[in-house]
């Protein structure tokens, strides 16, 4: 395996797909790994830095959304895309909630598929905004890190809450749209949609209500967008 090719991480339990898929991505100018199930992904995650995972939602030992969690929970920032056999919108915004990268509805073709897993690396590697001072005093960004603090208690944020938290806490009370937070935050605003920024935001009040539940920092505009509460 080059050591200069991005290594991939395919789970994929039907054999046609991730052969398909394996030759893309080699071909492309990656280094696949693929593996079956969720167990052996897991392995392999421990063995192998890995730059992006491609995890099927289906799989034969565990559901995809559990492994995902592992994974997060192992490598925090680990770039993944979803595959399924389900279109459902819900299935999107479930995946999406968990702070996954992208969301793939199989059928799909590969020259797409290896095209959204350019994309998220090229977000992953985005060079980071100088940390702005104008932050209130409930909150804490460590940009060097990749960590926010609220209240003193670091928050266990995927990269794309990371990204989307530190441009509210950034500008306390301005009012940001929904596109505005799909270009600040994923930077390509194609590869999300208005929902998806709704479950983001879901999920960070949460989050931020597990450490102060009498606090809602995160003031919902409607018809315009969201903005972070002014204030000490």
């Amino acid at each position: 395996m080059a050591t200069s090719a991005p290594a991939i991480l395919l789970v994929e339990d039907e054999p046609a797909i991730a052969d398909t898929v394996v030759y893309a991505l080699s071909t492309d100018g990656f280094a696949p790994h693929w593996v079956a199930s969720g167990e052996e992904a897991l392995a392999a995650a421990g063995a192998t830095h890995f730059a992006l995972a491609i995890v099927d939602i289906g799989l034969p030992d565990s559901n995809g959304f559990d492994l995902f969690r592992h994974l997060q929970a192992a490598h925090p920032g680990l770039p993944v895309i979803f595959l399924t056999a389900r279109s459902d919108e819900i299935d999107r915004v479930v995946g999406l909630e968990l702070g996954a990268d992208d969301y793939v509805a199989k059928p799909f073709s590969p020259r797409e598929l290896v095209a959204r897993v350019r994309s998220v690396l090229r977000r992953a590697r985005r060079p980071a905004t100088p940390a702005t001072t104008a932050v209130p005093a409930a909150f804490a960004v460590d940009d060097e890190r990749k960590l926010i603090r609220f209240h003193g208690v670091a928050l266990e944020l995927s990269r794309i809450e990371y990204r989307l938290l530190k441009v509210l806490v950034g500008r306390p009370g301005r009012v940001f749209s929904r596109d505005e937070l799909m270009e600040r935050a994923w930077d390509d605003p194609g590869a999300a949609f208005d929902r998806t920024v709704d479950a983001h935001v879901k999920m960070l009040r949460a989050k931020l209500r597990a450490i102060a539940p009498e606090e809602d920092p995160i003031v919902t505009h409607r018809g315009m967008g969201y903005s972070l509460r002014e204030g000490p």
